[in-house]
């Protein structure tokens, strides 16, 4: 989700809630503690120089249970943010405190709820990495199945 649909979402709804990938609510008493942009300039596995650009948002917990976040709250933070950063329109990437450790999600809004959405790791470079490419997997069962050329038909 870009940074200007988050504010359009944040200004029909009444109130906040964030969903984690497992279908838990983060308690509704969590604190946005940052909204920041994040810049990761990287060499991939290829060597070749890349460069990512995210808003960030920080999720945090504490013991204040009377503590509630408004969306126009919220949308006051993102725009004094704008003005101080000069974000672009961004996708935002959201850190939240797991069990662990630190969890960075992406986001996403089903109608009600701010989805927490899982990131996974990827290779950039597969082509310059020596990965090789997934075999097709084919069905011994299937083998006679296969239309083969007719010489007849025109197509050989």
């Amino acid at each position: 989700m870009k940074l200007s649909e988050i504010k359009n979402h944040l200004k029909e709804l009444n109130t906040i809630a964030f969903q984690l990938p497992n279908g838990n609510l983060v308690p509704s008493h969590f604190h946005v503690t940052e909204v920041g942009k994040v810049t990761k300039d990287f060499i991939d596995c290829g060597g070749k120089v890349r460069n990512e650009t995210v808003i960030n948002f920080q999720l945090w917990e504490a013991n204040d249970y009377d503590h509630r976040l408004h969306p126009e709250k919220l949308v006051n933070i993102i725009e004094l943010s704008e003005k101080i950063f000069d974000f672009d329109d961004l996708e935002i990437e959201v850190e939240y405190q797991g069990k662990e450790t630190i969890g960075k999600f992406g986001l996403d809004f089903n109608g009600t709820n701010f989805l927490l959405t899982s990131k996974l790791t990827a290779c950039l470079a597969e082509d310059a990495c020596g990965i090789p490419k997934q075999k097709p997997r084919i069905r011994i069962s299937d083998l006679g199945k296969v239309s083969s050329c007719d010489p007849n038909s025109g197509c050989c």
